[in-house]
């Protein structure tokens, strides 16, 4: 009897020993919440990159999020999202604090102010449709987040735009993914006063201002960015933070590429947008059977001495974008359909890296493989993005023509696994030049009090196999240039770019 009423006793001592342990516990995570994340893509966790952006904030940033209110389960979603992200964000730093508002809410009056006030920020409604109970109802919401900082303001976009032939359910995912990305951006805008300078480099063939545009547009709230043509210049300024090389087309000239290469070796950055063939789209509709020829650039030796050669072939992906075809006539009109076109690979990247986490598919157009080199000094090559497993490659001299897409593709011969299509390249490069430098090089130097560097300071280099990337449809003569992933049609029914996440 005694041992049964000790065996109770420790028995109820046990319980509230774990119902206290389990209370403080409570208690603690109320105060100081800890969220583990458990994704094997580590979805949840914030990168280094905002980490280290929180970290410089130095005073009140405060956030109203425009999503206050009841939702479908969809927008439920994104609001549970939005308010668990910034908690991450506030983790990270004591200076931030967020409410939920719901902007439909007061006297009418109130709201259509609020709604001026907003249409004056850029801030624009959704229609948000609510089945209830057999009925439909439509609800003005605005998605947005309103980020306040040292003074100033700038609003974030939460939702992704709609998009053909995505059901909402996919949009609203990726609307959830990027939600680190728009919001660590705004507050980029907000907290960092000093921009960054990008130069373009011009003068072998390079992509125009105007087939950039949106890029820049994109990026002018986080970067200065101009135009440089290399034989005007005795060196690049060390100012620079980034060149980038956008498509060229024409061979780059020693002097040129000894330029580029003392840069790196001062710590400068660089990415390079590279197509090692001529062919595009437009070549296509002009020749029924097209051969594409090889870009002369002189930048190979460049490159592999960096640690990286752009292949001289096509990657072909039965993961892809489609292109309109016109299938015959009603009338006075094209009727058009859409057929997948495996030259232009729709990339994804499951890499926990911050230059492509939880990055959307990116079109890539005619792209070619990259293989890296062992190189000189220890350099870290990271494989940013690739094509699906299901890829094939082709290798010059090849026809290319629209007749593929009669066919069924065999999956027998999209067998090559995974290519390499855009590569990070980090650490101290060697030069291109070491023990090889011409003496009027070494004299321009001289002349300037500055000497050959044989090893660069720590730094960075993108390598990516696709020049056209980055190229906006641009009409020459509408002078209209549009945005990023519009199709856009020429007289062949041929789309200058995709660039869809599909």
């Amino acid at each position: 009897m005694r041992s049964r009423l000790k065996a109770q006793l420790q028995g109820n001592i046990s319980l509230l020993l774990f119902l206290g342990i389990l209370l403080a516990v409570n208690i603690v995570a109320a105060y100081f919440p800890v969220v583990i994340d458990l994704t094997e893509d580590n979805r949840y966790t914030l990168t280094p990159a905002t980490r280290s952006l929180l970290e410089e904030v130095d005073g009140p940033v405060y956030v109203e999020v425009l999503l206050g209110g009841n939702f479908p389960a969809g927008f439920k979603r994104l609001q549970r999202a939005t308010r668990e992200m910034l908690d991450d964000f506030r983790g990270e730093t004591g200076f931030l604090e967020y409410t939920f508002t719901d902007p439909n809410t007061g006297t009418k009056e109130q709201i259509n102010a609020l709604r001026e006030s907003f249409a004056k920020q850029g801030m624009n409604p959704t229609n948000l449709r609510i089945k209830e109970n057999g009925e439909t109802t439509e609800k003005l919401i605005f998605p947005y987040a309103v980020i306040s900082y040292g003074g100033r303001s700038v609003p974030v976009n939460l939702l992704e735009a709609e998009m053909p032939g995505l059901p909402p359910e996919v949009i609203l995912n990726n609307s959830i993914s990027l939600l680190e990305y728009k919001l660590s951006s705004a507050l980029l805008r907000l907290v960092r006063t000093e921009k960054p300078n990008i130069v373009f480099i011009r003068g072998h063939g390079e992509l125009i201002p105007e087939q950039t545009s949106d890029l820049r547009r994109d990026i002018r709230p986080y970067y200065s960015f101009s135009y440089l043509t290399l034989d005007s210049v005795f060196r690049i300024h060390p100012e620079v933070d980034l060149i980038i090389v956008a498509k060229p087309r024409g061979a780059f000239s020693e002097p040129d590429k000894f330029k580029i290469d003392q840069y790196i070796m001062k710590g400068g950055k660089a990415i390079f947008l590279l197509d090692p063939l001529n062919v595009s789209l437009d070549s296509m509709r002009l020749n029924r059977d097209f051969m594409p020829l090889e870009y002369v650039l002189n930048l190979d030796d460049l490159l592999y001495k960096y640690g990286a050669r752009i292949e001289k072939n096509l990657v072909l992906d039965l993961e892809c974008s489609r292109i309109p075809l016109a299938v015959g006539r009603v009338g006075n009109n094209d009727q058009f359909d859409l057929f997948s076109w495996y030259y232009h690979p729709a990339v994804q990247s499951d890499l926990d890296h911050p230059l492509v986490k939880n990055l959307n598919r990116v079109n890539f157009d005619f792209p070619a493989s990259i293989d890296t080199i062992q190189t000189k000094t220890d350099i870290k090559k990271t494989i940013l993005l690739t094509s699906s497993n299901y890829s094939r490659l082709q290798y010059p001299p090849v026809q290319i023509g629209f007749d593929i897409l009669r066919y069924e593709p065999d999956p027998a011969k999209f067998n090559k696994g995974p290519q390499s299509l855009a590569v990070l390249l980090e650490g101290r490069f060697p030069s291109n030049y070491e023990n090889r430098v011409p003496q009027f090089f070494l004299d321009s130097l001289e002349s300037r009090g500055e000497s050959f560097r044989a090893l660069s300071e720590p730094t960075g280099i993108i390598v990516v196999s696709d020049g056209d990337v980055v190229r906006n449809p641009y009409n020459p003569e509408t002078n209209e240039a549009k945005a990023l992933g519009t199709i856009s049609m020429s007289v062949a029914c041929m789309p200058t770019r995709i660039l869809l996440s599909i």
